[in-house]
């Protein structure tokens, strides 16, 4: 019965404390007399003893030694065990002098016992810890993945203490570039060199995998470590983001493989979030094209300042399902609606907003593959992206939608493609709305973000996945890149901001940092997929229709004006009007079925910057 209350572990640690009180005391009566003990005194420690046994271990229950586990022992169950072992020695001494027994214990044997006791208990401990995070190379050991670690701060140290308690991995040393911690020990691991070094300590130490703690290194650490393992054939991985380990989303422990992100060098986005709460909390907000990549990861924003609902429209219905999967079990306490709509449906979409009654509006809705629009679906992306705008943005406007965000493209600044031409005519459509509408509108217009539906990086892994090659149209075409978590928080940054200067209709421009060469992005995946450039071909295909050698965030004719945000800026865009506008909109509802030539000729009327769809820029 004893036993199955404590549990099986804690008998066993009881016993074992029961035992070493009795030791304690044999030890040191034959320390006292130099291990061979007087038969007076034997026979006054049988006496004595299971007084002192029973007292002791009382007091090592009333402290609680026993609510731990000793794979974890730490410093304050070292105090705990000094604390029990002091104040149960007083008791002893006390207990002693009463039964008239003390004057004949040598003074040895009374400063002695405890000081053996507390090497027992707390010596066991640290031992049995040592043994089962393999600190002592047990077998165990050698079946874990030795790693070395780059950086040598609090994080490193924590990462350090989170893997001791794996089987799986085992560090066997860390770099540095603080040559004030070279040669020092933080959790037992030393800490071996320079960063620089890691090749030859690879090689000594026979490492199969490295990983960077340093949450906010710079990207250049992540790209000098990539390139270092890759050469060297092992696995280079990083902990979460800083950001990710403030706020509790995650810990250190959860390591991951490094990311075409963390190569890009772009610092974090700091918002303004007492404004967004403003913005966002309590409120009815709805996303068009929801189960998107821009879109879906709005919504994962949008839930982290508590709106009343979020209503997530999208097409797709296998995107939406997928959202719905991710999403609405993981936060219960936000509601949410998932639901089918056409954007160019004008009774589903005044049927949604009559049900909703949305504030906030995000428009992330649109057909953008630029290839697959330039041939046989440009009639579809001129409809969708033009006339689905104003169709959404009408019912927006009669419902008296606070603020409505389109998120645009680059590919709209002098587009050559009728993707990018409808997406500046788009942009031109809420411009003319504002004029004479409350409903405040914001433009975002922004590049590439990595990993997209459509975009090269899924296409790059699946052709790498395959041995290759890996195909790209020009070897000196660029693009600007950003994350998909980036993109989607200055979207929701530029809504915050849109409207303070003139009411709205503003394009907000995001900074999108310098262009990247496709082909060393895709040198970079091929590093991170543990190749070299020697196992993975690069072929060249030529540039496709509609496609441009580098893509620009401002046309000739703009200029920009600066935000309070140091990373959006403001696009002073020509501007039409609502005359304008209703003629655009007389030729597009009278729009049946257009062949691509028709729709590339029309386009040039609407958008006088826009070039035919088959022009490629080749310098």
């Amino acid at each position: 019965m004893f036993v199955s209350r404590l549990g099986i572990r804690t008998f066993i640690a009881f016993t074992h404390d029961f035992f070493a009180v009795a030791l304690a005391w044999w030890f040191a009566y034959l320390f006292r007399f130099n291990f061979e003990i007087p038969s007076a005194a034997q026979e006054l420690l049988s006496i004595i003893l299971p007084w002192i046994v029973l007292i002791q271990t009382s007091f090592f229950l009333w402290f609680g030694l026993y609510r731990g586990v000793w794979r974890y022992a730490s410093l304050p169950d070292l105090k705990r065990i000094f604390v029990a072992v002091l104040i149960g020695t007083i008791t002893v001494l006390l207990a002693l002098w009463s039964l008239s027994f003390l004057t004949n214990i040598p003074g040895s044997v009374i400063f002695l016992a405890p000081l053996l006791l507390l090497l027992i208990m707390g010596g066991s401990r640290l031992v049995y810890r040592a043994w089962k995070e393999r600190r002592l190379y047990s077998l165990e050991s050698y079946e874990a993945k030795l790693v070395l670690i780059i950086g040598a701060g609090r994080t490193a140290v924590n990462l350090v203490k989170d893997l001791a308690r794996s089987r799986d991995w085992h560090v066997v040393g860390m770099l540095d570039d603080d040559r004030r911690k070279l040669g020092t020990r933080l959790q037992g691991v030393r800490v071996l060199g320079m960063i620089n070094e890691l090749p030859h300590w690879v090689q000594k130490l026979n490492v199969g995998h490295v990983i960077i703690a340093i949450p906010s290194v710079p990207h250049r650490i992540h790209r000098q470590t990539l390139e270092m393992c890759s050469e060297m054939g092992i696995k280079a991985m990083t902990v979460p983001s800083y950001s990710d380990l403030i706020s509790g989303k995650t810990t250190v422990s959860k390591i991951r493989e490094i990311e075409l992100d963390d190569l890009l060098g772009r610092a974090p986005v700091v918002l303004d979030n007492d404004g967004l709460h403003s913005l966002l909390t309590g409120k009815i907000i709805l996303v068009t094209g929801a189960g998107g990549s821009i879109g879906s990861e709005l919504c994962r924003q949008l839930i982290t300042f508590n709106p009343e609902r979020i209503v997530f429209l999208e097409l797709n219905e296998l995107a939406l399902y997928n959202i719905q999967e991710e999403l609405a079990l993981r936060h219960p306490e936000i509601r949410m609606s998932f639901v089918i709509g056409d954007i160019k449906d004008h009774a589903r979409m005044t049927q949604i907003f009559t049900q909703f009654h949305p504030s906030v509006v995000f428009h992330a809705a649109a057909y953008k593959h630029v290839p697959l629009m330039e041939h046989e679906n440009a009639c579809q992306a001129l409809l969708n992206n033009v006339l689905g705008t104003y169709v959404l943005a009408q019912v927006a406007i009669n419902f008296q939608v606070k603020k409505f965000v389109l998120v645009s493209t680059d590919k709209a600044v002098n587009p050559v493609s009728v993707m990018g031409a409808s997406k500046r005519l788009a942009e031109m459509v809420c411009q003319a709305l504002q004029q004479t509408h409350p409903t405040c509108f914001v433009m975002v217009r922004f590049g590439n973000v990595l990993g997209s539906t459509g975009s090269v990086i899924p296409k790059f892994r699946e052709q790498i996945a395959k041995g290759g090659p890996i195909t790209i149209t020009h070897p000196e075409i660029t693009r600007y890149f950003m994350s998909i978590p980036e993109a989607a928080q200055l979207v929701l940054q530029a809504g915050l901001m849109g409207g303070g200067t003139k009411g709205g209709g503003e394009i907000f421009v995001l900074d999108m940092g310098d262009p990247v060469r496709i082909v060393d992005l895709a040198n970079d995946l091929i590093h991170l997929s543990g190749l070299s450039e020697g196992d993975i071909r690069i072929v060249f295909s030529g540039l496709r229709p509609g496609e441009k050698l580098h893509e620009e965030l401002l046309s000739a004719t703009e200029n920009t004006l600066p935000t309070p945000h140091e990373k959006l800026r403001i696009a002073q865009a020509r501007e039409v009007d609502e005359h304008w506008l209703s003629e655009l909109m007389m030729w597009l509802v009278k729009v049946t079925v257009l062949d691509d030539q028709e729709v590339r000729d029309q386009l040039k009327k609407w958008v006088p910057e826009y070039t035919n769809g088959d022009h490629k820029e080749l310098e």
